[in-house]
């Protein structure tokens, strides 16, 4: 079975090499993990793949492989919780749903402490305490129009104004093939962005032909460099709603990776705020202070941020309002900052153009970006590029 899942590594584009598939077997005959799909995910990751950029590539993988081994297998026959769940997601009608009352931040915060103080048991299915389903405005897996996430994934309604629990991102992969003529196009736009206004570098070949045919005086020829100097700082969101636009993400992060010579890439969860990090996989670890950011770069830098802009209104202007972690100062005063220090800006939106009149977030965010906000098409992109060129 260790080999097919070599070979199955090898088969979706990781550069796997034998030698460290042999050093996984010799991993799994020592004690260092228990014996459990969790464990061998991370020991067979650590070894076989070197790259970081490769990591989603390498979960997509395990999980088509894992999903074709547990086929294999009978199902149980228990019902899972999650079905009870969606079952009574299901008898909310939209009626129901808007006659939940919104709290507003301070009082949500309050009720929150209050409940942790005065709860001593599971609950499911309510409308008062921290707990599963229902119409709480803590838990998961229920719904409120403006509650707090309490451990469990999302029920894909997105109105979590917090998430309370550790959250764990993936680097986009920046080898994802474009294999889409829409985004072979883009790749034509940007790279016609790279080329305006490129120095200058010499031509060897031609400067030696017409230094001969000059009688051996020296006559330097110039040619535009086939890659500018053009400098791009590029902001990524990653997470929550952003899982929905993985792939055409990838498609833009290669495509701008192939063309700019001068790009640096930095991750945020949703808004900017105090700290950016370059690898998901040690955000918590290693972070960089947006303030030190900042400082590094000049303002002969283009920004380019790209993300859904679909978050809580709180998460721009409360502090506090971020979802993982306490922020003292708001979203909205970091993006000032960041267009002060590079007023070449762009954000470029993966989100439907169309959804963008529903979203309150994205309207503060194209208001802050003086509606430099750009979907990810050809013409938004098209457009996106013209105003960092100018």
């Amino acid at each position: 079975m260790l080999l097919d899942f070599f070979y199955h590594l090898r088969k979706s584009g990781l550069p796997v090499s034998v030698q460290e598939y042999l050093t996984l077997l010799e991993t799994l005959r020592t004690d260092v993990m228990q014996p459990s799909v969790d464990d061998f995910y991370h020991v067979a990751r650590m070894t076989l793949v070197k790259d970081e950029s490769l990591f989603d590539r390498y979960d997509r993988a395990f999980a088509a492989f894992y999903g074709r081994i547990a086929a294999m297998y009978p199902q149980d026959k228990e019902i899972p919780l999650e079905w009870l769940v969606k079952e009574f997601q299901k008898k909310l009608t939209p009626e129901e749903k808007a006659a939940l009352e919104k709290h507003g931040w301070d009082k949500l915060m309050e009720m929150f402490r209050e409940r942790l103080e005065e709860q001593k048991g599971r609950h499911a299915g309510g409308s008062k305490w921290i707990g599963t389903g229902g119409s709480s405005p803590f838990g998961h897996g229920g719904y409120h129009p403006e509650g707090i996430r309490v451990g469990g994934p999302s029920a894909g309604n997105r109105t979590a104004v917090k998430v309370w629990e550790k959250r764990e991102y993936r680097d986009y992969d920046d080898q994802q093939e474009l294999g889409t003529r829409n985004f072979k196009v883009a790749l034509r736009r940007l790279r016609r962005f790279a080329r305006e206004g490129a120095e200058s570098e010499l031509d060897l070949d031609d400067t030696i032909a017409s230094t001969a045919r000059n009688a051996g005086l020296l006559d330097i020829r110039m040619v535009p460099e086939r890659h500018n100097a053009v400098k791009v700082i590029m902001l990524l969101d990653v997470g929550g709603s952003m899982d929905d636009h993985i792939a055409r993400v990838e498609e833009l992060f290669s495509a701008a990776r192939s063309e700019f010579r001068n790009l640096e890439v930095y991750y945020f969860h949703n808004c900017p705020y105090e700290n950016l990090w370059r690898s998901n996989a040690r955000r918590h670890a290693e972070r960089f202070e947006t303030w030190d950011v900042l400082r590094r770069y000049n303002e002969d830098w283009r920004l380019i941020l790209v993300g859904d802009a679909t978050m809580s209104p709180y998460e721009i202007l409360q502090p506090g309002g971020s979802v993982e972690h306490y922020n003292k100062e708001t979203g909205a005063a970091w993006m000032q900052r960041l267009l002060q220090a590079w007023p070449k800006a762009v954000w470029l939106n993966p989100e439907p153009q169309g959804y963008w009149q529903y979203r309150q977030s994205i309207a503060i965010l194209r208001d802050i970006m003086h509606d430099r906000m750009f979907p990810i098409t050809v013409d938004g992109l098209e457009r996106a590029m013209r105003t960092l060129s100018k």
